[in-house]
């Protein structure tokens, strides 16, 4: 702990050297940022939040006129007041001003305001919440009423109120605990019903680093549509006869369809610098939805893991768990990199995504025999039944995203190029057969080559005069699939085959596409590329497209989904769980195309998106279903439930893979794959307080004058405490070069029983439990265990291994990921900036 602390301390004084120089080399007139000063807890009470507001205000401005020398300035430099249960505000610094502020005792931390980015009808189904339309009376959906009267919230891009996944009819009155309302006092106002009980923005963050400040950026109304997606996957109302431009009809429904539901935007266009949600703006967001009641809040959006006080989502996820608010974030779309992992706080739930068993299918037929079964939507005036043009492809002889290992005919390369770009020499290529050490060899250079942008039918680099009438073969990667079709339109193409590279493998995704295209995977790609190259004259079919279901394997990981290692904190497994994301039907605004171009006029009430974003509210309706089943279940014991009952193989019952059919680990799927019946009635659960989550953060190096700040009762660090030893439902050891032992205590939810322990141990590492029996005599009683590991023959930094521990009475198992390395990879620096911005739609 002192190793932690001392690490902490030396964080602090890194960032304060840092402005200090910064200070140094500034002139006179400093250049002002907007800053977010975070000061813990009030001691108020939230029923006394209302009373205490101008009181909270006027202390703040107190408080910074200290520093800048008046209260007028302060009041000029304040645009947010965090009053309700955060302690704090936003305002405009220079950097000498929050280098000071910094210092003062009463401040846990002081960070810019940073840009975050945004990160269905079948998928209740595949997780059994019915069958066939119907909930069975065994299913979560029916004892827990649909989620009647859970209140869920959405931190997103707000909501399009005139969806009929928001409609209240069966509703009845509005739950009494509820204080929040619809801001509908402009002409793109949002109005409330007995549904749609909230809809609240705001932007000052936003708009204090450049954003624009117009109708629509006053309003809480969704022109984006992926508020309005995600708030209707986790909390929409029936809605039968839903379809995406007539295709695909279903009963849309979200996870708790009986719920009411409140958006709270925070997401806007992106800015001058990039910025769409802002952390001012969502701290913002937050403290009125923890004030406002909701039960649980959703949260699709984040940027690269930082420390958790660093960081809006991780503050006030904190102040809503610790008001027994469930919160639900998204893990990141920067996968299948390690260590991308975003929203890691162990107070937050965060999901990773992966399939379900629906394809949308259509056929590529080739004049050859070739069928291919691929996922698309034709959502166009060009569909007609089907189609058969002149296959046009681009390719490179040196691409690394192909590894296409075929002769490249001197006619075929001569039709890729357009003559005014720069691209490779044509005498070097049209002979060249690649080998692995060139590809190498120019790795580095691929994203300058035109060729590798041919390929992947990169803006600039179709040439309309080859293109026009035919059907365009492009790479997918690098700019968004739905992109590649524009381009390809817009340069005269009548359809488009989009291919996967080796790295997305299997995944395919299904996307409002603007002129007919097919998606295939990796393998069919390789096969389409050839068969162009061996004929003069290629042609194929696409024919129309149908919903498939029931379809193996299923689930299998996302190629985009973020994965863990942890960075910030590896002792906790990140992501926690998995859940559907990929190519999931949802409401969607009808201010915009599915497309977001201004020159798609095409409008639909529903449609299909993929990503984190999706998987995310998919849990938490789930949680608004177990808050409504078992009420005096806390964030941890619900958190615990979803992830100790979650499974780990397919639907062929072979363990979970990613998209190239690789062995997934539990740095992709965390427990493993939501199962919500399962999940209420766990048997047992892994709990987590208050108290629980301080003992964490002194663990980490908060020391006890810190913490005190957003401690509402007292509270002291305990004198020796391990990470090891947090009692969260998964057990990771970063660091085994010997051995060591963890505890972990679990609570008995179920009915009195005995469990037995068995083990799946890690290759290479001995591990016992002690007892391995447990005996339970009442619900709520408590058992601690010890779980000793052992390092037999791991070596490797870096290098993990896993396993699990399974609790059993015969009818519950309780199942716990174990994660052991013998040497963790060491942070770079105080504030881990671990990935680049969310890949979204690629």
């Amino acid at each position: 702990m002192r190793e932690k602390s001392m690490e902490m301390e030396l964080s602090k004084l890194l960032l304060l050297v840092f402005l200090f120089s910064v200070i140094f080399q500034t002139p006179a007139s400093a250049v002002k940022q907007s800053y977010i000063v975070y000061m813990g807890v009030h001691s108020h009470g939230l029923k006394d939040a209302m009373a205490s507001v101008s009181k909270v205000k006027e202390s703040h401005n107190e408080f910074l006129a200290s520093f800048l020398g008046s209260t007028e300035k302060a009041k000029e430099s304040i645009f947010y007041s965090y009053t309700r249960d955060i302690n704090g505000f936003a305002a405009t610094l220079d950097e000498e001003e929050a280098a000071a502020i910094a210092m003062h005792p009463n401040v846990v931390s002081v960070f810019l305001n940073k840009g975050k980015h945004l990160h269905t009808t079948h998928s209740w189904e595949f997780m059994l919440l019915e069958q066939n339309g119907v909930a069975q009376h065994n299913s979560l959906w029916s004892r827990a009423s649909y989620g009647e009267d859970i209140i869920i919230g959405n931190l997103d891009s707000g909501v399009w109120p005139e969806s009929e996944s928001f409609s209240d009819k069966g509703f009845g009155a509005v739950p009494a605990k509820w204080k929040g309302f619809c801001e509908n006092d402009t002409s793109t106002g949002v109005p409330c019903n007995r549904k749609l009980i909230g809809a609240r923005y705001f932007n000052k963050a936003y708009i204090s680093d450049g954003g624009e400040l117009n109708a629509s950026t006053n309003s809480p109304r969704d022109n984006n549509g992926h508020g309005s997606h995600t708030l209707s996957t986790a909390g929409g109302n029936f809605v039968p006869g839903a379809n995406v431009f007539g295709l695909f009809n279903g009963t849309a429904k979200g996870g708790s369809p009986k719920a009411r539901v409140a958006a709270y935007k925070v997401c806007w266009p992106p800015n001058p610098h990039g910025g769409e949600c802002y952390d001012g703006d969502i701290l913002a967001a937050f403290d009125a939805a923890i004030h406002e009641g909701v039960d649980v809040l959703s949260v699709s959006l984040g940027r690269p893991a930082t420390d958790y006080f660093w960081d809006a989502t991780a503050i006030g996820s904190f102040h809503a768990v610790m008001n027994g608010v469930v919160v639900v974030c998204s893990a990141g779309n920067d996968g299948p990199r390690d260590y991308t992992v975003t929203n890691v706080a162990p107070w937050i739930l965060t999901v990773g995504a992966s399939t379900i068993d629906r394809k949308f299918v259509t056929l590529v037929k080739l004049p050859n025999g070739k069928r291919f079964e691929v996922s698309f939507l034709i959502i166009s005036s060009l569909c007609i039944p089907a189609w058969e043009f002149l296959l046009f492809f681009i390719q490179s002889p040196y691409s690394l995203k192909s590894h296409l290992l075929f002769v490249l005919r001197e006619q075929a390369f001569l039709s890729l190029y357009r003559e005014d770009v720069n691209s490779i020499p044509l005498s070097a290529a049209h002979t060249l057969k690649p080998r692995m050490p060139q590809l190498k060899k120019r790795k580095n250079n691929l994203s300058k080559d035109f060729s590798s942008k041919s390929m992947l039918c990169k803006e600039g680099t179709l040439d309309p005069k080859k293109v026009k009438g035919k059907i365009l073969v492009c790479l997918r990667g690098e700019n968004a699939r739905v992109e590649k079709g524009i381009l390809a339109a817009l340069a005269g193409a009548v359809g488009m085959i989009l291919c996967n590279d080796e790295s997305d493998g299997n995944e395919i995704i299904a996307d409002p596409h603007y002129l007919p295209a097919s998606h295939i995977n990796y393998t069919d790609g390789l096969l389409v590329y050839a068969y162009i190259n061996s004929t003069e004259d290629p042609k194929a079919y696409i024919t129309a497209s149908t919903a498939e279901m029931h379809t193996e394997p299923a689930p299998f990981m996302a190629s985009f989904s973020s994965k863990g290692p942890n960075f910030v904190t590896p002792e906790i497994l990140k992501p926690d769980i998995t859940a559907p994301g990929v190519s999931i039907i949802a409401a969607y605004t009808e201010a915009s195309s599915p497309t977001e171009n201004d020159f798609d006029k095409r409008r639909t009430a529903f449609t299909t998106e993929s990503g984190t974003s999706m998987s995310c509210p998919h849990v938490s309706g789930v949680v608004g279903l177990l808050k409504k089943l078992h009420p005096d279940w806390s964030p941890g014991a619900i958190k615990s439930a979803i992830m100790s009952t979650a499974r780990t193989r397919d639907n062929t019952v072979n363990p979970l893979r990613n998209g190239t059919s690789m062995k997934a680990t539990p740095f992709s799927y965390g427990a493993g794959h939501v199962r919500p019946n399962r999940a209420a009635d766990p048997g047992l659960v892994y709990d987590l307080n208050a108290n629980d989550y301080l003992d964490f953060l002194c663990g980490i190096g908060y020391n006890q004058t810190t913490i005190k700040l957003f401690s509402k009762a007292p509270y002291s660090c305990p004198s020796n405490f391990s990470l090891l030893d947090f009692n969260y439902p998964s057990i990771t050891v970063p660091n085994l070069s010997g051995s060591v032992t963890v505890s972990r205590t679990v609570k008995n939810v179920g009915s009195p029983g005995v469990y037995a322990a068995s083990i799946r141990k890690p290759r290479g590492v001995l591990v016992s439990v002690e007892p391995d029996v447990l005996k339970f005599d009442r619900t709520g009683e408590e058992k601690s265990f010890k779980l000793t590991l052992t390092n037999k023959k791991l070596s490797g930094a870096g290098e993990y291994v896993f396993g699990q521990l399974l609790w059993s009475d015969g009818r519950h198992h309780v199942r716990s990921p174990i994660v052991v390395a013998s040497k963790a990879v060491e942070k770079k620096s105080a504030q881990l900036e671990v990935a680049g911005g969310i890949r979204s739609g690629i």
